[in-house]
């Protein structure tokens, strides 16, 4: 096998409300059909479906790499559909806070580095 690409499908609960959810924290939308939406920014990628279960939603976690912490906790603090965020956090490698969709969906925002 030999794998070119991986994409995940978020679970939403409330389909808008986790549409504008990604939208403000960085990524652009495209349609795909009336319960799946493709969210893009740079070359990564993932799908949002119409679908909710609670236990999925509440076990399920992303790590998403950015090139600039600070940047990223700024624009993330600013959502008004987040349901928690963490402070920044150093560790040994390298920095990341916690935030939480939704659904509860668990986002790891880490710069990976020093």
């Amino acid at each position: 096998m030999d794998v070119v690409d991986i994409k995940v499908f978020v679970p939403s609960k409330d389909y808008e409300i986790s549409k504008a959810f990604y939208s403000e924290i960085g990524f652009e939308s495209e349609f795909v059909s009336e319960d799946l939406t493709l969210f893009q920014n740079g070359d990564c990628l993932f799908f949002l479906q119409h679908f909710f279960n609670e236990d999925l939603a509440n076990n399920f976690m992303l790590q998403v790499c950015v090139s600039d912490i600070d940047t990223a906790y700024s624009l993330c603090s600013q959502s008004k559909h987040k349901t928690k965020i963490t402070p920044v956090q150093s560790e040994s490698w390298g920095k990341v806070f916690y935030l939480w969709g939704p659904v509860g969906e668990l986002l790891h925002i880490t710069e990976l580095g020093g």
